[in-house]
């Protein structure tokens, strides 16, 4: 779930829970089987990152350089790219159909390629104002960076 810019709740559920969540201002990434949670400054902590195409301020080209990569599987694709030489990743690619991201392919610099892909995608769907919110796991260590 996202909001532009910078609110979004991120959830792995394997191989380990873990809850990526920021509020417009801080980041919060949550690691449930070590009950902590680590707090840093959102800033520019997404950066070049593929969360920065999803949920950045849709500034792109000032953190990627974009080129149209054809069609594929009724999908249109594009290139980004990261400016920085300092990223995990050495390109990704966005699938969108009808304007709406339906996939990712995100390739890092060992040669590997993960793939994610979008169901269930609501446009502008109605949220509650605290939705973003972050709410400490009780007993949790904390760590602000």
């Amino acid at each position: 779930m996202f909001a532009r810019p910078g609110k979004f709740i991120w959830i792995y559920q394997k191989p380990y829970e873990q809850v990526l969540q920021a509020d417009g201002e801080q980041l919060y990434i949550y690691d449930k089987d070590l009950n902590q949670v680590t707090i840093k400054k959102l800033g520019n902590a997404l950066g070049s990152s593929p969360a920065a195409i999803l949920f950045g301020s849709n500034d792109l080209e000032k953190n990627f350089t974009l080129k149209e990569a054809g069609s594929r599987g009724g999908q249109e694709w594009l290139e980004a790219t990261p400016k920085a030489k300092d990223t995990t990743f050495d390109h990704i690619g966005i699938g969108l159909r009808n304007g709406v991201p339906e996939a990712m392919e995100l390739s890092d610099s060992f040669g590997q390629t993960s793939v994610l892909t979008f169901t269930k995608f609501e446009r502008n769907p109605v949220l509650a104002a605290d939705q973003f919110k972050f709410v400490l796991p009780k007993g949790a260590d904390v760590f602000q960076q």
